[in-house]
C-alpha cells in the first residue's frame, strides 16, 4: 500500500491561512505528501525545510530537493527543531506542521518490523541506521519496566501478563513470534483488533522516544513561529493527541491570578490561540482507513 497523506488539504490550507509566501517547516517529511502540496501553493521566493529520521524518507526527500531548489531536507528528529534551524541561520519561520503517524511504507515493509500483519525482523526503528532494535531492547529491559511501558504507551490493561510472557520467551527475533506470544498471553482483546495491537504500539513508541520527542518539539515550534504564524499537528492516537491538546490549552489560556487582596495587573503569558480541531471526513476514511483515528489541531502564534 502506497502512503496516502492524511488530512492533506486541511493541514496545508490551515497552515498557510491564505498566504502564498514565506519560510515553512515540515517536521515529519515521510513520503512528502504535505510538503509537495505546500510547495505547490508557495511562490518562487519561498522555502520549505523538512525533518526526517527514516533513511527511506530521506532518499525520497533528496529526489524532491533535486527537483525543487526551494526545498531542503534535514536528517534529524523534529525534537531538534530549534537547534537545526539555528545552524542554518533561521530564528523564525512562517509556519510549522507535523504528521505524527507511522507511514504506510514503514508499516507495509516486513523488513522494517513495525507490523504483526506480516513476518519480518523485529526492528521498529524509525531511523534504522542507529540505536537498538526492538528485539535487542526487549532482551535488555526488565519485566516490570516492560509492563509499565506496555501499560503507559499501549494503554493495555493486561500489560503485566504480556510482559511476563515476553520475558519468559527469551530471544524474540521476528514480528510474528512476538505477536503470537502476546496473543497467547492475552485473555481478551477488542473486536476487530489484533491482540498485539497495543503492545506493538507501546514498544514502537518507547524505542523511538516518540512522546518525548513530541514534548520537546511543541515548545520549540512555538518559539520559532513569527506572530500570526501557525502550528498544525496531526495525531493518530490518544496519547499523542492528549499531549498536543494540553500544550495548546496551556499556551492559549490566561493564567489565573493567584494574588490576594487588591486586584493585581495580570501578566498575559499566552503565546497561542486555538484555531481549529479537524477530523478526517467520512469520504477520506472510506478511501484511507488509516485516517479514521486522525485529528488535526491548529494554533496561531500571538506575539
Amino acid at each position: 500500500m502506497s502512503h496516502i497523506s492524511v488530512l492533506l488539504h486541511e493541514t496545508v490550507d490551515a497552515l498557510l491561512a491564505g498566504r502564498d509566501t514565506g519560510i515553512y517547516v515540515d517536521g515529519t517529511f515521510g513520503r512528502g505528501g504535505h510538503t509537495r502540496l505546500l510547495l505547490s501553493k508557495l511562490d518562487a521566493n519561498s522555502t520549505v525545510y523538512a525533518f526526517d529520521k527514516d533513511p527511506q524518507a530521506l532518499a525520497v526527500a533528496a529526489e524532491l530537493a533535486a527537483e525543487d531548489s526551494r526545498f531542503h531536507i534535514i536528517h534529524a528528529s523534529f525534537a531538534d527543531l530549534k537547534q537545526e534551524l539555528a545552524a542554518l541561520g533561521l530564528e523564525h519561520v512562517d509556519g510549522v506542521m507535523a504528521d505524527l503517524g507511522v507511514s504506510s511504507p514503514q508499516l507495509d515493509q516486513a523488513e522494517r518490523g513495525f507490523s504483526f500483519m506480516q513476518d519480518g525482523p523485529l526492528d521498529m526503528r524509525m531511523d534504522n541506521s542507529q540505536g537498538p532494535t526492538a528485539a535487542e531492547w526487549l532482551m535488555k529491559i526488565e519485566e516490570e519496566a516492560l509492563a509499565n511501558v506496555i501499560f503507559k504507551y499501549g494503554e493495555e490493561r493486561y500489560s503485566r501478563r504480556i510482559a511476563k510472557a515476553i520475558k519468559a520467551a527469551g530471544q524474540i527475533d521476528t514480528t510474528r513470534q512476538l505477536a503470537e506470544i502476546v496473543k497467547v498471553a492475552h485473555p481478551k482483546w477488542e473486536k476487530n483488533k489484533h491482540a498485539a495491537t497495543r503492545t506493538f504500539q507501546a514498544i514502537r513508541i518507547a524505542i523511538n522516544k516518540e512522546l518525548e520527542d513530541i514534548e520537546a518539539f511543541l515548545p520549540q515550534a512555538v518559539e520559532v513561529l513569527k506572530p500570526e504564524a501557525r502550528l498544525a499537528v496531526i495525531s493518530f492516537h490518544s496519547l499523542e493527541d492528549r499531549l498536543i491538546k494540553q500544550f495548546i490549552q496551556k499556551e492559549s489560556t490566561l493564567p489565573e491570578d493567584a494574588g490576594w487582596g487588591l486586584p493585581q495587573q495580570q501578566q498575559d503569558t499566552r503565546r497561542l490561540k486555538k484555531i481549529s480541531r479537524v477530523r478526517a471526513s467520512d469520504e477520506e476514511v472510506k478511501a484511507n482507513p488509516r485516517s479514521r483515528s486522525a485529528w488535526l489541531r491548529v494554533a496561531e502564534r500571538l506575539v
